[in-house]
């Protein structure tokens, strides 16, 4: 089972700021950083497939969930200093690490337990993925550099960072992915496109604390819906896509704004107006940047984002067409094959999401009349929720 402290967990990293001893014309926070790099990682491990390049996508997102965790246990470490402390104190760092997500882990299937310290402590394990991530968590590091660099011109200690980043730039050529994302302005065009949803606020009109930003949001929804997809034994390619299906949710709002639920619901009909214009926007500002295989993909997460689907010749006409399962995925369709996406277990975790924001900034203080109305509307509605054998009200009950 899920445990609040690791929801809190995620919420911690949204009150993780880096670069804080720098000019920043923003917040920059650790579950943006790590959403951001889990993208990048998506484009580094599909250009990779893309050239006849094999990936192990369940340890490339365990991994990078390991990754995340840590880094929130670590807090906030200098990278040269965190460097330096894992070349000498390794070992030790890591056990410490293990020992304060053990009881967490140890709640969920015991698989994932395994996979996890595995990847922590086996240096060969996932090597491959491992190399990706590094790559992703670089090309994040460095766009925010691109932001950060020129605002702290002449500061004490900014060429010396500038350098360490200029001499890390081709530690990773030997991915080609990361060498074509780096080069291609159409790709680069996208990471960098994704990367401006850390500057959109969540509940805008809203004094809130943690304040987190649409980015941050979407890589929430992604792990509450891959640990709830690990608790109801999904195949490879479901925890695949309900993964990354969560994580590119809110991507047409990369074009639109984050539309207010109130103002998407005051006039009948203009919620699917709103939806059909994201999509066209999608269409004509979004795939043009990234390669016509990717295309498919993309629409399957972000065309009705909520409804559970499946690939399958067998349905309709068009061999391979997205078809709309309206009572949930059935066992005999949880199989790689089929494609499996949980849309609605994404938008329960997107609800989740929306639900502790409210909570823990009421908890800390900090309140109004929009969170509270908010939180008590999303409580009645999803408290005794079941769905796929998962009770989600045992999340929502953590938080009321």
């Amino acid at each position: 089972m899920i445990t609040k402290q690791l929801i809190e967990r995620m919420f911690d990293a949204a009150s993780m700021q880096r670069w804080n001893d720098h000019v920043r014309p923003m917040d920059f926070s650790e579950l943006d950083k790590q959403a951001h790099k889990m993208i990048i990682a998506w484009m580094l491990a599909r250009l990779e497939e893309s050239a006849g390049r094999p990936v192990n996508w369940t340890a490339l997102i365990e991994g990078g969930i390991a990754e995340f965790f840590s880094r929130v246990i670590m807090t906030d470490i200098k990278p040269a200093v965190f460097r330096q402390m894992m070349a000498e104190k390794g070992p030790e760092l890591t056990a410490a690490i293990i020992k304060q997500l053990g009881g967490d882990f140890s709640r969920l299937p015991s698989e994932f337990s395994v996979r996890f310290e595995k990847f922590l402590r086996v240096p060969d394990y996932a090597r491959r993925e491992k190399q990706i991530l590094k790559a992703a968590h670089f090309l994040s590091t460095y766009w925010e550099f691109q932001i950060i660099g020129p605002m702290n011109s002449g500061m004490h200690g900014i060429e010396a960072t500038r350098r360490e980043i200029n001499e890390q730039i081709h530690d990773y050529d030997a991915i080609p992915a990361y060498k074509k994302i780096l080069h291609d302005k159409k790709l680069y065009g996208f990471l960098n496109l994704c990367g401006q949803l850390r500057f959109q606020q969540r509940w805008a009109q809203t004094p809130r604390v943690p304040k987190t930003s649409v980015l941050g949001h979407m890589l929430v929804v992604a792990l509450l819906s891959y640990l709830v997809s690990l608790e109801i034994g999904a195949c490879p390619k479901r925890l695949y896509n309900n993964f990354f299906g969560a994580l590119f949710h809110d991507l047409p709002e990369i074009l639109t704004r984050d539309i207010v639920r109130s103002v998407k619901y005051s006039v009948t009909g203009l919620d699917a107006i709103i939806k059909e214009y994201e999509l066209k926007q999608v269409n004509e500002k979004i795939l043009p940047l990234i390669p016509p295989d990717w295309h498919k993909e993309i629409q399957y997460f972000v065309q009705d984002e909520f409804s559970n689907k499946i690939m399958t010749a067998e349905n309709g006409k068009n061999p391979g067409s997205a078809v709309k399962i309206v009572k949930g995925i059935k066992p005999v369709w949880n199989r790689d094959e089929y494609k499996p996406y949980d849309g609605g277990i994404v938008e329960i975790c997107d609800k989740l999401s929306a639900f502790i924001e409210a909570s823990l900034s009421i908890e800390h203080g900090i309140r109004s009349a929009n969170l509270v109305a908010a939180k008590k509307k999303v409580y009645r509605q999803y408290k005794s929720i079941v769905l796929n054998g998962f009770n989600f009200g045992k999340l929502f009950l953590y938080f009321n």
